[in-house]
């Protein structure tokens, strides 16, 4: 019922006994044994009495009442910095996640050297863009060694600050070649594929040209096509079918990054968009991502901050005190509009408040959606997102509200996302995968950050072990093992 064929096992091993195994594949919970060691799981459901003979040291837990999944892959983040400056990932492990996916929405630290990152390269946190190729990015990573994997895509945005000289127009076919061919070394050191972020200024101007001289190179190595689409306001039904497009025309499949209808005027929205998407399924690989929240957080843009929703400030750098207020409030107490004050703020960033719940949980509910949580780890005072984005949905949108059932839960942070993102043996508990597992009480579990407080970890996470360490229990927080690593996309593998 699930055995890895080992001849020989290590001599120190882990089983959890009596534990609710919902595996990421989508199937139905069960209950059974899960054996872990060297790093991979050896047994999952039935261990056979002969195997456990061969082991020096066992650990048993006896885990009646608790669930054991696959570690979380959290599919948009940008964390490309935190995992070698702050290689702990407490936010992320402590919530369940064993990988994160770095690069999204066009910005990556590769292939981008400067010590003066502008927005929206500065929405990663750091002076010290050094990384000028993915495979220096790479050997950066598995030298910090962190505590979780991390997976890379290359950013489309960086691609042009190393290589476009205006970035008010499209890429000259000199400028289109030098980016495939650092799209190229990208793919070579292992990239899972080619991000873009076309809703900010400095890929803005990219055509679909452009796009598809990119994005064609990630296709003829395997690679997959995310995207910031470029207008999630009024305009996201064009901006759907331009991402579509440039996905068809370069022959990849597509990830839209964090679908949402944002702005009141586009709330109920997704009505129409999510058939959409069904629509154009029918003739190309398409996935989404999303977070559960009604909030987003990105730069500070006056444009974003129309005097109808609620802005929370995540950073000033002029004003660094004012982080973790409203811009409302800021507005009254300097007696200016919320446009005057947004300018005053700049640069910095925000938590725009510019969904409507029921548009949030029909994207949850979609069959293509997967979980990303797309915190960004640097910020001054942190969406909750952060922190709380995996334990959230199982709390709120399983145990709550019955959106999802459990197993779907699992399968939309787990399986879905490993086979959309090409990441081979992981995402599900199979006898030979790497041992990412977490192990969480179904009646406790819950995200306990909040928009005042989003430093929190969240409850009911007992314990996570990355390529088969303990690295995180709730009693002691982190173990202090760091056995992440860089993971290269699986040539092998697709998503059918």
């Amino acid at each position: 019922m699930g055995t890895a064929e080992t001849a020989v096992l290590p001599p120190h091993a882990t089983l959890l006994r009596n534990v609710t195994l919902v595996d990421g594949s989508g199937a139905p919970a069960r209950i059974g044994d899960l054996l872990l060691a060297g790093g991979h799981i050896v047994a999952v459901g039935e261990v056979p009495r002969g195997l456990l003979e061969n082991i020096g040291t066992l650990e048993e837990l006896d885990c009646a009442g608790l669930v054991a999944a696959p570690g979380f892959i959290d599919v948009h983040t940008h964390d490309d910095a935190a995992a070698i400056e702050r290689p702990d990932m407490l936010p992320k492990l402590s919530q369940g996640v064993t990988t994160v996916i770095v690069g999204n929405c066009g910005i990556s630290l590769a292939p981008v050297v400067t010590d003066a990152p502008a927005a929206p390269l500065s929405l990663l946190g750091t002076r010290e863009f050094r990384y000028p190729s993915m495979a220096s990015y790479a050997g950066a990573v598995n030298t910090a060694a962190p505590s979780v994997n991390v997976a890379a895509l290359q950013g489309h945005t960086a691609l042009r600050i190393r290589h476009v000289r205006d970035l008010d127009g499209p890429a000259t076919a000199q400028e289109r070649s030098a980016m495939a061919a650092a799209m190229q070394e990208a793919m070579d050191a292992g990239a899972l594929g080619l991000s873009s972020g076309v809703f900010y200024r400095e890929a803005y101007a990219a055509d679909t040209e452009e796009l598809v001289a990119v994005a064609s190179v990630a296709a003829r190595n395997g690679g997959i096509y995310a995207t910031h689409i470029r207008d999630e306001l009024a305009g996201i039904v064009p901006a759907l079918h331009e991402a579509a497009r440039t996905a068809r025309h370069a022959g990849l499949p597509l990830v839209i990054s964090h679908h949402k209808c944002a702005g009141p005027a586009n709330w109920g929205r997704t009505r129409e968009t999510l058939p959409l998407v069904d629509e154009l399924a029918r003739g190309q690989e398409i996935a989404l991502d999303v977070y559960p929240y009604t909030a987003g957080s990105t730069v500070l843009r006056e444009d974003l901050v129309d005097g109808i929703i609620d802005v929370l400030v995540t950073g000033s750098r002029p004003h660094p005190e004012m982080a973790g207020r409203y811009i409302a409030e800021i507005a009254r107490e300097w007696d200016v509009n919320q446009q005057e004050a947004a300018r005053r703020l700049m640069p910095g960033g925000a938590c725009y408040f510019q969904m409507r719940e029921d548009d949030v949980e029909r994207v949850i509910r979609h069959p293509l959606s997967m979980i990303g949580s797309d915190g960004l780890p640097h910020d001054e005072h942190p969406h909750p997102r952060l922190w709380g984005a995996f334990p959230r949905v199982l709390a709120l949108y399983w145990r709550d509200t019955g959106v999802l059932q459990l197993e779907e839960a699992v399968h939309k942070m787990t399986g879905l996302s490993a086979r959309r993102f090409r990441l081979a043996g992981r995402g599900e508990l199979k006898a030979g995968h790497a041992a990412d597992v977490v192990l969480f009480d179904p009646k406790r579990v819950r995200d306990a950050a909040t928009f005042e407080r989003p430093a929190q970890a969240s409850e009911g996470i007992l314990k996570v072990w990355v390529n088969g360490a303990l690295s995180y229990t709730a009693e002691a927080g982190s173990t202090g093992a760091r056995t992440g690593r860089f993971l290269r996309r699986d040539m092998r593998s697709s998503a059918g």
